[in-house]
C-alpha cells in the first residue's frame, strides 16, 4: 500500500492536478481516488473537542482548492452524489461535454429550484425555505434536487472567499461558454 503522502494544502492542490478528478472524502464503489484516503494526518480528536487534524485538513482543502484556483479546480458532485474536485481541462473536455444534462430534461422539482438559482442566486438555507415555502416541497425533496443539479451541471457553488457558506449560482453565471456549446 502506498504511504499517505497528502499533509499540506499545497499537497492536496497538487493531488487533484494529477488525478484529473478525487472525490472529497470518498466512499465505497466509486472509480476516483479520494483526498480522504490519500492524506496522511491524524484522525484523533483532540482532547478539547473538535474535529481531527484530518477531517479539518480535508473540509478547509475541498473549498480553499477551488477558491484559490478558480481556473485551474472545479467543485462539484458527481452521479451518486459525491463531491469532487476535478482539474479545470478534463472538466471542460470530458466532464462538461459528458455529463451535462439541460435543466429542462430533468423532473419538475429540479427545473423550479433551477429557476430561482437563475433568478435569484442564494445560500442553501435561503434558497431551501424558498423552495419549501413556494413549492410545498420537503427538505429531503429539496436536497435531493438540488444534489441531481448539481450532478447535471446546471448549478455550482461559487468559489467567492466572501461566501463562508455554499452560495449557489447557475452553471452560465461561471462558465457561459460551455452551456451555450452545449445549447
Amino acid at each position: 500500500m502506498q504511504p499517505k503522502r497528502i499533509k499540506i494544502f499545497e499537497d492536496a492542490y497538487r493531488f487533484v492536478l494529477e488525478q484529473k478528478i478525487c472525490t472529497v472524502f470518498g466512499s465505497k464503489g466509486s472509480p476516483y481516488p479520494s483526498l480522504w484516503d490519500n492524506t496522511g494526518l491524524s484522525e484523533a480528536k483532540p482532547k478539547a473537542g473538535g474535529w481531527s487534524p484530518k477531517v479539518s485538513a480535508v473540509w478547509n482543502w475541498k473549498t480553499r482548492i477551488p477558491q484559490t484556483y478558480p481556473d485551474e479546480v472545479f467543485y462539484g458532485k458527481v452521479a451518486g452524489g459525491d463531491a469532487v474536485l476535478i482539474e479545470m481541462q478534463h472538466f471542460l473536455d470530458e466532464h462538461y461535454p459528458r455529463f451535462y444534462k439541460p435543466a429542462d430534461q430533468l423532473g419538475q422539482l429540479e427545473q423550479q429550484i433551477f429557476e430561482m438559482v437563475r433568478l435569484e442566486q442564494a445560500y442553501t438555507g435561503d434558497l431551501r425555505k424558498r423552495a419549501m415555502n413556494r413549492l410545498a416541497c420537503t427538505k429531503s425533496q429539496f436536497e435531493t434536487a438540488l444534489r441531481k443539479l448539481q450532478i447535471s451541471l446546471n448549478i455550482v457553488r461559487s468559489n467567492d472567499p466572501r461566501h463562508k457558506n455554499d452560495f449557489w449560482l447557475p452553471m452560465s453565471e461561471v462558465h457561459l461558454e460551455l452551456v451555450e456549446e452545449q445549447s
